[in-house]
């Protein structure tokens, strides 16, 4: 299944994407936050409305966690080589998951226009990345059983200032910034994607191609990355976890290539679907 959220007659709702339209949820169910907190076992019996043409609401960002986005950093072995050598630095792979996080203010809807700021960075970079949505309340989780508490799977651009990110030295400021972290289109529970390491991910930017590869090249897979992030933690349904970015971005680019006012970036995951936004800086 597919959920959604959208704008729709002045509110903001939320339902089932079946090909062209949407059955939205009653009024009790407003956002997938409500969805979530209703028992697994009583989700079929959900009263959905008269079917909404897909393309004639504007999606919203299928989920707005309450706290921060959790994030990981260099979990693609390609990634953190074309950063070190960015940065001249030495390469030093992770031994566990480096986890930062981004303000819940930074999401932005799927196709919506990022405002960015000219003044506070020259410098905006993209990153593809696949993320995880959290159905069960938990903790401890074993990897064994970490694929039992998601709900299902999204596209995410953890789109970044870079100089800010450098200056500030822990990541959180300069990819906390407004309109910074786009969501979407919709979550496709876990069970419609399958293994989650098998999907091709890919960004492109005004039609070129920056980044391509397949989940299956992540340094810490989905199970590991629960299972960490959960060790002495409870996880929330809705919470939301991005999962690093392959190598291709701007930053690492000879010379480094940044976003300019009109970039269209456009994410593609299969199974998942495309995430698009356009770029305007101010």
């Amino acid at each position: 299944m597919q959920f959604v959220s959208f704008h729709h007659a002045g509110t903001v709702r939320s339902g089932i994407h079946e090909g062209q339209t949407i059955r939205p949820f009653g009024s009790d169910i407003v956002s997938i936050a409500d969805y979530l907190a209703v028992a697994p076992s009583e989700r079929a019996a959900l009263a959905t409305g008269t079917p909404i043409a897909l393309d004639s609401v504007k999606l919203a960002s299928p989920v707005r966690p309450h706290k921060n986005i959790f994030c990981v950093g260099r979990n693609y072995k390609g990634h953190a080589e074309e950063v070190a050598r960015a940065r001249n630095i030495p390469l030093s792979l992770p031994a566990v998951p480096t986890f930062f996080t981004k303000a819940p203010t930074s999401i932005a809807d799927p196709d919506a226009t990022l405002h960015l700021t000219a003044a506070i960075s020259p410098q905006y970079d993209w990153e593809a990345e696949l993320a995880i949505v959290i159905g069960t309340r938990c903790r401890d989780v074993s990897e064994a059983d970490a694929l039992d508490v998601v709900f299902g799977y999204t596209c995410l651009n953890d789109v970044t200032a870079r100089d800010v990110q450098k200056d500030h030295g822990q990541w959180f400021k300069g990819k906390s910034l407004d309109d910074t972290c786009p969501i979407g289109p919709w979550i496709v529970s876990a069970d419609e994607v399958g293994d989650p390491q098998t999907l091709a991910i890919s960004l492109h930017v005004d039609g070129e191609m920056k980044q391509s590869s397949n989940t299956a090249e992540m340094i810490f897979d989905v199970r590991r990355i629960i299972a960490d992030l959960s060790r002495g933690m409870t996880l929330e349904p809705g919470d939301v976890i991005a999962t690093g970015t392959p190598d291709g971005v701007g930053l690492a680019r000879t010379p480094p290539e940044f976003l300019r006012d009109g970039s269209v970036m456009t994410i593609e995951i299969s199974k998942i679907g495309t995430l698009r936004n356009t770029v305007a800086l101010h």
